[in-house]
């Protein structure tokens, strides 16, 4: 199928290989995330850019088997410099991103999912804020276009939290491993390095997914 993203014309700014147009649609494609996870944020510009009409999903990583600190920060920083991606660690580093979750939620609910996670991943793996700060999620939630009161609100509510790991403990149910996550149809793929193949399903029409114009 040949090469679906070029890191090159990526590093140039030139358009994808294989990048959705506006005028594709696509259906049932989702994309979940955890806003501590730092894959979340090498993917989600990508993910924005790629897909047409993806539905951003939060879920928490916490039920998932992940690699030690050591090994998921040296995987991190290893495929941010194979991206040309800055990555500037927040402290603490994991922290509590369950208030910017909740956020996250509403921001989904609202059909703002998208600008809010970015706006998020830029604060933290861009910038190094701890999104648990209220300022820092105030700026999150004035980027992507958010009441600043429901937001913040949203952020103080734990009630939101069982719906978040519900939502971890199914990608585990269904073999995921990692964070983010991409569904295609009825097919996951599971951590950010697998945003190539998931764009390939796309083009090959998963079930469940439009097949791409240039294929068709």
């Amino acid at each position: 199928m040949g090469e679906l993203i070029s890191l090159d014309e990526h590093r140039r700014g030139a358009p994808l290989a294989g990048a959705v147009s506006g005028s594709g649609r696509f259906a049932r494609v989702s994309f979940f995330f955890d806003l501590g996870r730092p894959g979340t944020y090498l993917a989600a510009e990508r993910v924005e850019r790629l897909f047409d009409g993806v539905r951003w999903v939060p879920a928490s990583a916490g039920a998932l088997a992940t690699a030690g600190d050591a090994d998921a920060v040296a995987t991190a920083e290893a495929r941010a410099a194979a991206l040309g991606m800055p990555l500037v660690w927040p402290e603490p580093f994991p922290g509590d991103v369950r208030p910017a979750m909740r956020a996250a939620a509403l921001a989904c609910e609202l059909g703002r999912g998208g600008p809010f996670v970015l706006a998020a991943g830029r604060l933290a793996f861009c910038g190094g804020f701890e999104l648990a700060d209220p300022e820092v999620l105030a700026e999150a939630a004035a980027a992507a276009g958010l009441p600043l009161d429901a937001c913040l609100a949203a952020a103080g509510d734990p009630s939101r939290d069982a719906a978040v790991e519900a939502e971890g403990r199914r990608l585990v149910d269904h073999g995921v491993g990692e964070l983010p996550a991409l569904r295609v149809g009825r097919v996951l793929f599971g951590g950010e390095a697998r945003l190539p193949e998931a764009l390939a399903a796309v083009a090959a029409g998963a079930p469940g997914g439009a097949r791409h114009p240039a294929t068709a």
